[in-house]
């Protein structure tokens, strides 16, 4: 299986050939969410590149063992600063909840009390999974083996800090909080190239003086942080406090594929520096192990419409946004946003249009319909060998490919396997799960107006025609006619 594989790494800035450590086994970590909003098109984005590259894996023959947590402690406002600045993510999404259940927001009428952070997180992860799940990521499946709370592992944190401390890689600063020592870790910046020179001279303006004078070097990042007020507190030999961001990852990553190196680490740029830079440091800190992933995958930013998602600009959507209708004015098939979000490649900027989402939705159709063509030939032949049923069914097909129907349908299914769009279009309705089809359509027998369309039409009663044909648009159908007669389909976007 390996050789012939090649992956961008970007922790040597090459393309590489890939392989294992252990044969025909893969183990994979995806960054995940921060369960305090939904998440937004541009992370889905990164998630569902992730699951590209694990079902394409899958596909070659490989056993895929992938864990993305689900962040609900620990991640600052000021995160970029690397020390756990600001206010914890999940205190002000509780605050904001609380807001919005006294103002009446619908969608938050469940949570009995929005200012608990727990509540908050298992209402966003909740909202996360049924997104996940429509968009058909497969590790949603494996929640909550393979997609836990980092709350669920804090006592793994905490063994990592003493860990670091005892190897010299981590020190407890005037503040009482626990830093990493970047300066002991020598290969720090090698994935960002953001070496200790630049980053104690960009320092300035982004550090308080308060913060500079706890730490040895601007750049050592937090790992425990003492403070008995927090809304989300453990018990630890450093006070009453909360774990920092980057633990996470490296603590659940190791528990959870039990090996002090992985395979593949994925997520998006942004996830670079100082996310993943620190990941890598303080487990192979930690571990002595020369690397923490082999191969490091990022995928770029997402644009809407050329330009940066943000809330000022309007343009800052999340999934269920764009399958409730609320970007262009009608439901859309979580399938279509799969195929929009992975249709350009990882490594280019993409850029997510209106226009970009209705070309999406023809090629789901015409991608489906060309599997139902060869899985109809198939199931026409076990049918006492009806070759004339068979053929009717793909005799136009063959006349434009010219291959062999059985050949055909076994790469459509393999190409299927990786792409997951005929699989995910015939699973879930348009508009999932954002809502259900509307009551006009969700009613509708729609084989029975394209008959009762066809009886008109045969009849020369063109007016009864066309209403019905308008009855099934506006119920949201696409309407075509076939050389079998009328056919109608829900539209997916």
């Amino acid at each position: 299986m390996d050789g012939d594989i090649r992956f961008y790494n970007t922790l040597t800035h090459s393309v590489e050939t890939f392989s294992t450590q252990e044969p025909g086994v893969v183990t994979m970590y995806t960054c995940g969410p921060t369960v305090y909003d939904y998440a937004h098109i541009g992370n889905f984005r990164s998630f569902l590149f992730a699951d590209l590259v694990r079902r394409f894996l899958a596909a070659r023959g490989y056993e895929v063992r992938q864990v993305m947590n689900l962040t609900d402690v620990g991640h600052m406002t000021d995160d970029e600063l690397a020390d756990g600045g600001g206010e914890d993510k999940m205190e002000a999404s509780a605050r904001r909840l609380r807001t919005a259940k006294k103002a009446g927001r619908a969608d938050v009428q469940q949570l009995d009390d929005p200012g608990d952070p727990r509540q908050v997180a298992r209402f966003f992860a909740e909202a996360f999974l049924a997104d996940a799940r429509a968009l058909g990521l497969a590790v949603a499946a494996e929640y909550p083996q393979r997609m836990p709370f980092a709350s669920q592992h804090v006592a793994r944190m905490q063994e990592l800090v003493a860990r670091l401390l005892a190897r010299g890689h981590a020190y407890v600063g005037r503040d009482g909080a626990v830093y990493y020592s970047v300066a002991s870790f020598p290969e720090y910046g090698r994935l960002s190239g953001n070496t200790l020179g630049k980053l104690r001279a960009g320092s300035g303006g982004r550090v308080s003086a308060a913060e500079l004078a706890a730490k040895r070097h601007p750049a050592d990042f937090l790992l425990w942080k003492p403070d008995a007020a927090h809304l989300m507190r453990w018990e630890s030999p450093w006070g009453t406090g909360y774990p920092g961001w980057h633990i996470e990852c490296s603590a659940m990553a190791l528990e959870l594929l039990g090996r002090d190196t992985i395979d593949i680490h994925t997520g998006g740029e942004d996830n670079i520096f100082p996310h993943h830079e620190c990941e890598i440091a303080q487990s192979c800190g930690a571990t002595g192990a020369r690397y923490f992933a082999r191969y490091w995958l990022h995928a770029r930013f997402l644009q809407v419409e050329g330009e940066k998602m943000s809330k000022s600009k309007g343009n800052y959507y999340t999934a269920r946004d764009v399958f409730s209708g609320r970007v262009t004015g009608r439901p859309v098939h979580p399938a279509v946003l799969r195929f929009e979000l992975l249709k350009t490649h990882y490594r280019a900027h993409a850029n997510f249009t209106v226009k970009g989402l209705q070309d999406a939705a023809n090629a789901v159709r015409r991608w489906t319909e060309f599997g139902g063509r060869l899985a109809g030939f198939m199931q026409a032949l076990a049918d006492d060998l009806n070759i004339s049923a068979a053929l009717a069914v793909v005799l136009p097909w063959i006349a434009a490919c010219g291959d062999e129907p059985a050949t055909a349908l076994g790469v459509f299914r393999q190409i299927d396997a990786v792409l997951h769009l005929a699989g995910l279009e015939a699973e879930s309705p348009a508009g999932a799960p954002a809502g259900a089809a509307s009551g006009d359509a969700a009613a509708l027998d729609a084989a029975a107006l394209c008959a009762q369309l066809d009886a008109a039409r045969a009849a020369r009663d063109y007016a009864t025609a066309d209403a019905l044909r308008a009855r099934l648009l506006e119920a949201g159908y696409e309407v075509r006619t076939t050389p079998a007669g009328t056919v109608a389909q829900r539209r997916l976007a």
